[in-house]
């Protein structure tokens, strides 16, 4: 859940001008579940997901990420399962959460320890490298880390910045946060080629965007109204939509004009754009009139969430590669 410095993210932009974010992982996850797959079948490696996919070679596999992390890791013979509780291309980083999981459940496959800066790398490596998709890489560090934090991003790398805020105010800031699902699902790649072409026409829209993280970040560690972070909310969200005109739609701007009129202090649409979920900052007691306003969507409650990725069971399995 990105608030602040969304496309500064790009390497495009980043390498030349710096970048930062702020963001949350909160607690809605993705599971990924890895065992190597007895030989009784007449296939070698049976992946469940939102397909199933039965194949004797690695290179007959459909699903790009798969087939590319099982090259990567030189992984054989597995049966991956795959599922989540939020929808995929809904602008929460779950194609990237994915990444990160099943490069994680690999790993721990193998009999390895990667730790979350090398599994950020390397689902980086995955999703922009290896399967050729565009975007930035905020969403494969925060998945790895977790918590809220202050990414920043640097020609010669990236930092993991902890934002320090008394618990107190991170709850009272985590009941402000209203979350919705507009229904409408993208393919967030196809919005990031059109962001990625416009980096260098809107060079001072990004360095704006970029500023507004440090400011965000003094409201929260600070003693200020927590209630100007939601009206940054909007600022950012005006911001954003200047950068092309894909990240948003009439639909959206409908919905999003219906949550202001009723009490939202600020807001913006999740992710790459073009539909997924749309956060709002409400104050307490002007909730129910948001309910109200957008009662065709669907309310996500969430709590904010601090491990990042983890193996929540493992056990250790021997194997033994085939003889050719």
């Amino acid at each position: 859940m990105s608030f602040f410095g969304g496309g500064t993210d790009f390497p495009e932009f980043y390498k030349e001008n710096g970048g930062a974010v702020i963001s949350t992982t909160f607690d809605k996850y993705c599971y990924v579940n890895v065992r190597h797959l007895p030989r009784f079948f007449e296939y070698s490696t049976e992946l469940s997901y939102s397909a199933i996919e039965r194949v004797t070679s690695i290179e007959d596999i459909q699903h790009p990420a798969i087939r590319e992390a099982m090259k990567y890791l030189d992984m054989h013979e597995i049966r991956l399962t795959y599922e989540a509780d939020l929808p995929a291309r809904s602008g929460l980083g779950t194609s990237s959460s994915f990444a990160v999981g099943m490069l994680n459940a690999f790993y721990a496959l193998k009999g390895k320890y990667a730790d979350k800066r090398k599994l950020a790398n390397d689902a980086i490596y995955l999703e922009r490298e290896l399967c050729h998709e565009t975007g930035g890489i905020q969403d494969q560090i925060a998945a790895s880390f977790g918590g809220l934090n202050k990414i920043c991003f640097r020609a010669d790398g990236y930092t993991v910045n902890p934002v320090i805020i008394s618990p107190e105010r991170k709850e009272q800031l985590n009941r402000n946060l209203m979350l919705f699902f507009t229904g409408f699902s993208r393919f967030s790649a196809d919005i990031q080629v059109s962001t990625k072409k416009t980096l260098r026409s809107k060079k001072d829209l990004l360095t704006e965007m970029l500023s507004l993280t440090d400011t965000a970040e003094q409201i929260l560690i600070s003693k200020s109204d927590l209630n100007e972070f939601g009206r940054m909310l909007d600022y950012t969200w005006r911001l954003k939509r200047g950068i092309t005109e894909q990240i948003s739609t009439d639909t959206i701007d409908e919905l999003y004009d219906r949550a202001m009129r009723a009490g939202a202090l600020g807001g913006k649409l999740l992710g790459a754009g073009g539909g997924g979920f749309l956060l709002f900052y409400v104050e307490e007691d002007k909730q129910n009139s948001v309910m109200q306003a957008l009662q065709g969507l669907l309310y996500v409650p969430f709590q904010f969430e601090n491990a990042g990725t983890q193996v929540i069971y493992y056990t250790p399995e021997s194997y033994t590669p085939r003889e050719n």
